[in-house]
């Protein structure tokens, strides 16, 4: 009995034994690698830039008092629409002293002259009625009689315009009322009514009392790299993003190109401008940040696969189609227009193939 034991626990160690060996043996074979595969597809190639900025009216005005004072009235809210001519605001002159004392003191001058005038006057016509004096010597009193009478409407039209910034005989044209200077929508109202206002002067460019822009005409405002701007020039299509409008893309075609690059954060900027061509069922904000597709060169409804799939051998492009099962063989093709992900296929390849996609790719499994 004792020997059946021993040698079954022997068979049983040398099972186990064996078993092990079996099992490290099959750990350190290699495992053979399966390799997925990619097709070819039909898709449009474009070849682009990226300008970052923001979308602003072409037309847009700053309309400023031509006097100074108080804003009496507003007449308008940001958002609506005005026409040329259309009342903005009301500005109330507050005099400046110096002013007004000159001009009460010119009106005070030119009554005594006018009295003084009118005497002479009056005197020289009894005695040219009487035969006394010569016609010729009583025109030079007439003469002074009517200028004096001239100083003293100027005199008080002066001082009109000190006290209210318009006269009697001015009617409604008047420096206080302010008007919109062309068409559009009020995009700001800065002021309000009790705040002081500055005319705009040779020496000062005046307050804003309002801000008044064309949203008809919209153009791109952005900037461009100078690693990018050799590669484009005017009239180019761009492509337009908006990020407050999600889901939808705007033409726009290049119209200008910065001679001169401004330097920002260590490179080169140039500024660019396009003309963005509107959509009827969308509002653009003035100021909406936007950024632009420069489309350098695209190509449509081409047969295309993933650049990373692309095999070289010195000046040869070829990659691996399979002919049977995790079986491959190369394939040279001939390539066109890449976006930096996909790339044109122009001949060595029909949709049906199947392209070996090497480990450590992450392409699409199609």
């Amino acid at each position: 009995m004792k020997k059946f034991f021993k040698i079954f626990f022997g068979v049983i160690i040398l099972a186990v034994f064996a078993y092990t060996i079996y099992f490290l043996y099959q750990k350190s074979q290699p495992k053979p690698v399966i390799y997925e595969t990619s097709s070819p597809f039909v898709s449009n190639i474009i070849k682009k830039t990226t300008a970052t900025g923001s979308v602003v009216p072409r037309k847009e005005i700053d309309i400023k008092p031509q006097v100074s004072g108080i804003v009496e009235e507003i007449y308008v809210e940001a958002g609506e629409l005005v026409k040329k001519g259309d009342l903005i605001a009301k500005v109330k002159i507050i005099p400046n002293m110096v002013n007004l004392n000159n001009a009460e003191s010119r009106l005070n001058r030119a009554e005594i002259n006018l009295s003084n005038a009118k005497r002479n006057y009056d005197r020289q016509l009894d005695l040219l009625n009487k035969g006394v004096v010569a016609k010729a010597e009583f025109e030079g009193y007439e003469l002074a009689y009517t200028g004096a009478k001239e100083e003293l409407e100027s005199a008080r039209n002066n001082l009109d315009l000190v006290k209210e910034g318009q006269t009697k005989k001015s009617g409604k044209e008047t420096n206080t009322l302010i008007r919109s200077t062309i068409e559009g929508m009020v995009l700001d109202v800065p002021v309000e009514i009790g705040n002081s206002v500055i005319e705009s002067n040779t020496f000062n460019p005046g307050t804003t009392i309002a801000i008044i822009a064309d949203m008809g005409e919209m153009v791109f405002e952005g900037k461009i790299d100078e690693s990018e701007v050799g590669k484009i020039k005017e009239g180019m299509p761009l492509i337009l993003t908006i990020g407050a409008i999600e889901d939808i893309t705007f033409d726009a075609k290049l119209e200008h190109i910065s001679p001169k690059g401004v330097e920002e954060n260590g490179a080169i900027q140039f500024e660019i401008k396009a003309d963005v061509k509107l959509r009827d069922d969308r509002f653009i904000r003035a100021g909406y940040s936007a950024n632009a597709d420069i489309v350098l060169d695209r190509v449509d409804s081409v047969l295309v696969i993933s650049e990373s799939l692309l095999q070289f051998d010195e000046d040869t492009v070829f990659v691996e189609i399979e002919i049977g099962p995790q079986q491959y063989e190369k394939k040279l093709i001939e390539t066109g227009l890449s976006d930096g992900i996909n790339i044109e296929v122009k001949s060595g390849l029909t949709k049906d193939d199947k392209i070996k996609i090497n480990s450590g790719t992450s392409n699409t499994v199609r």
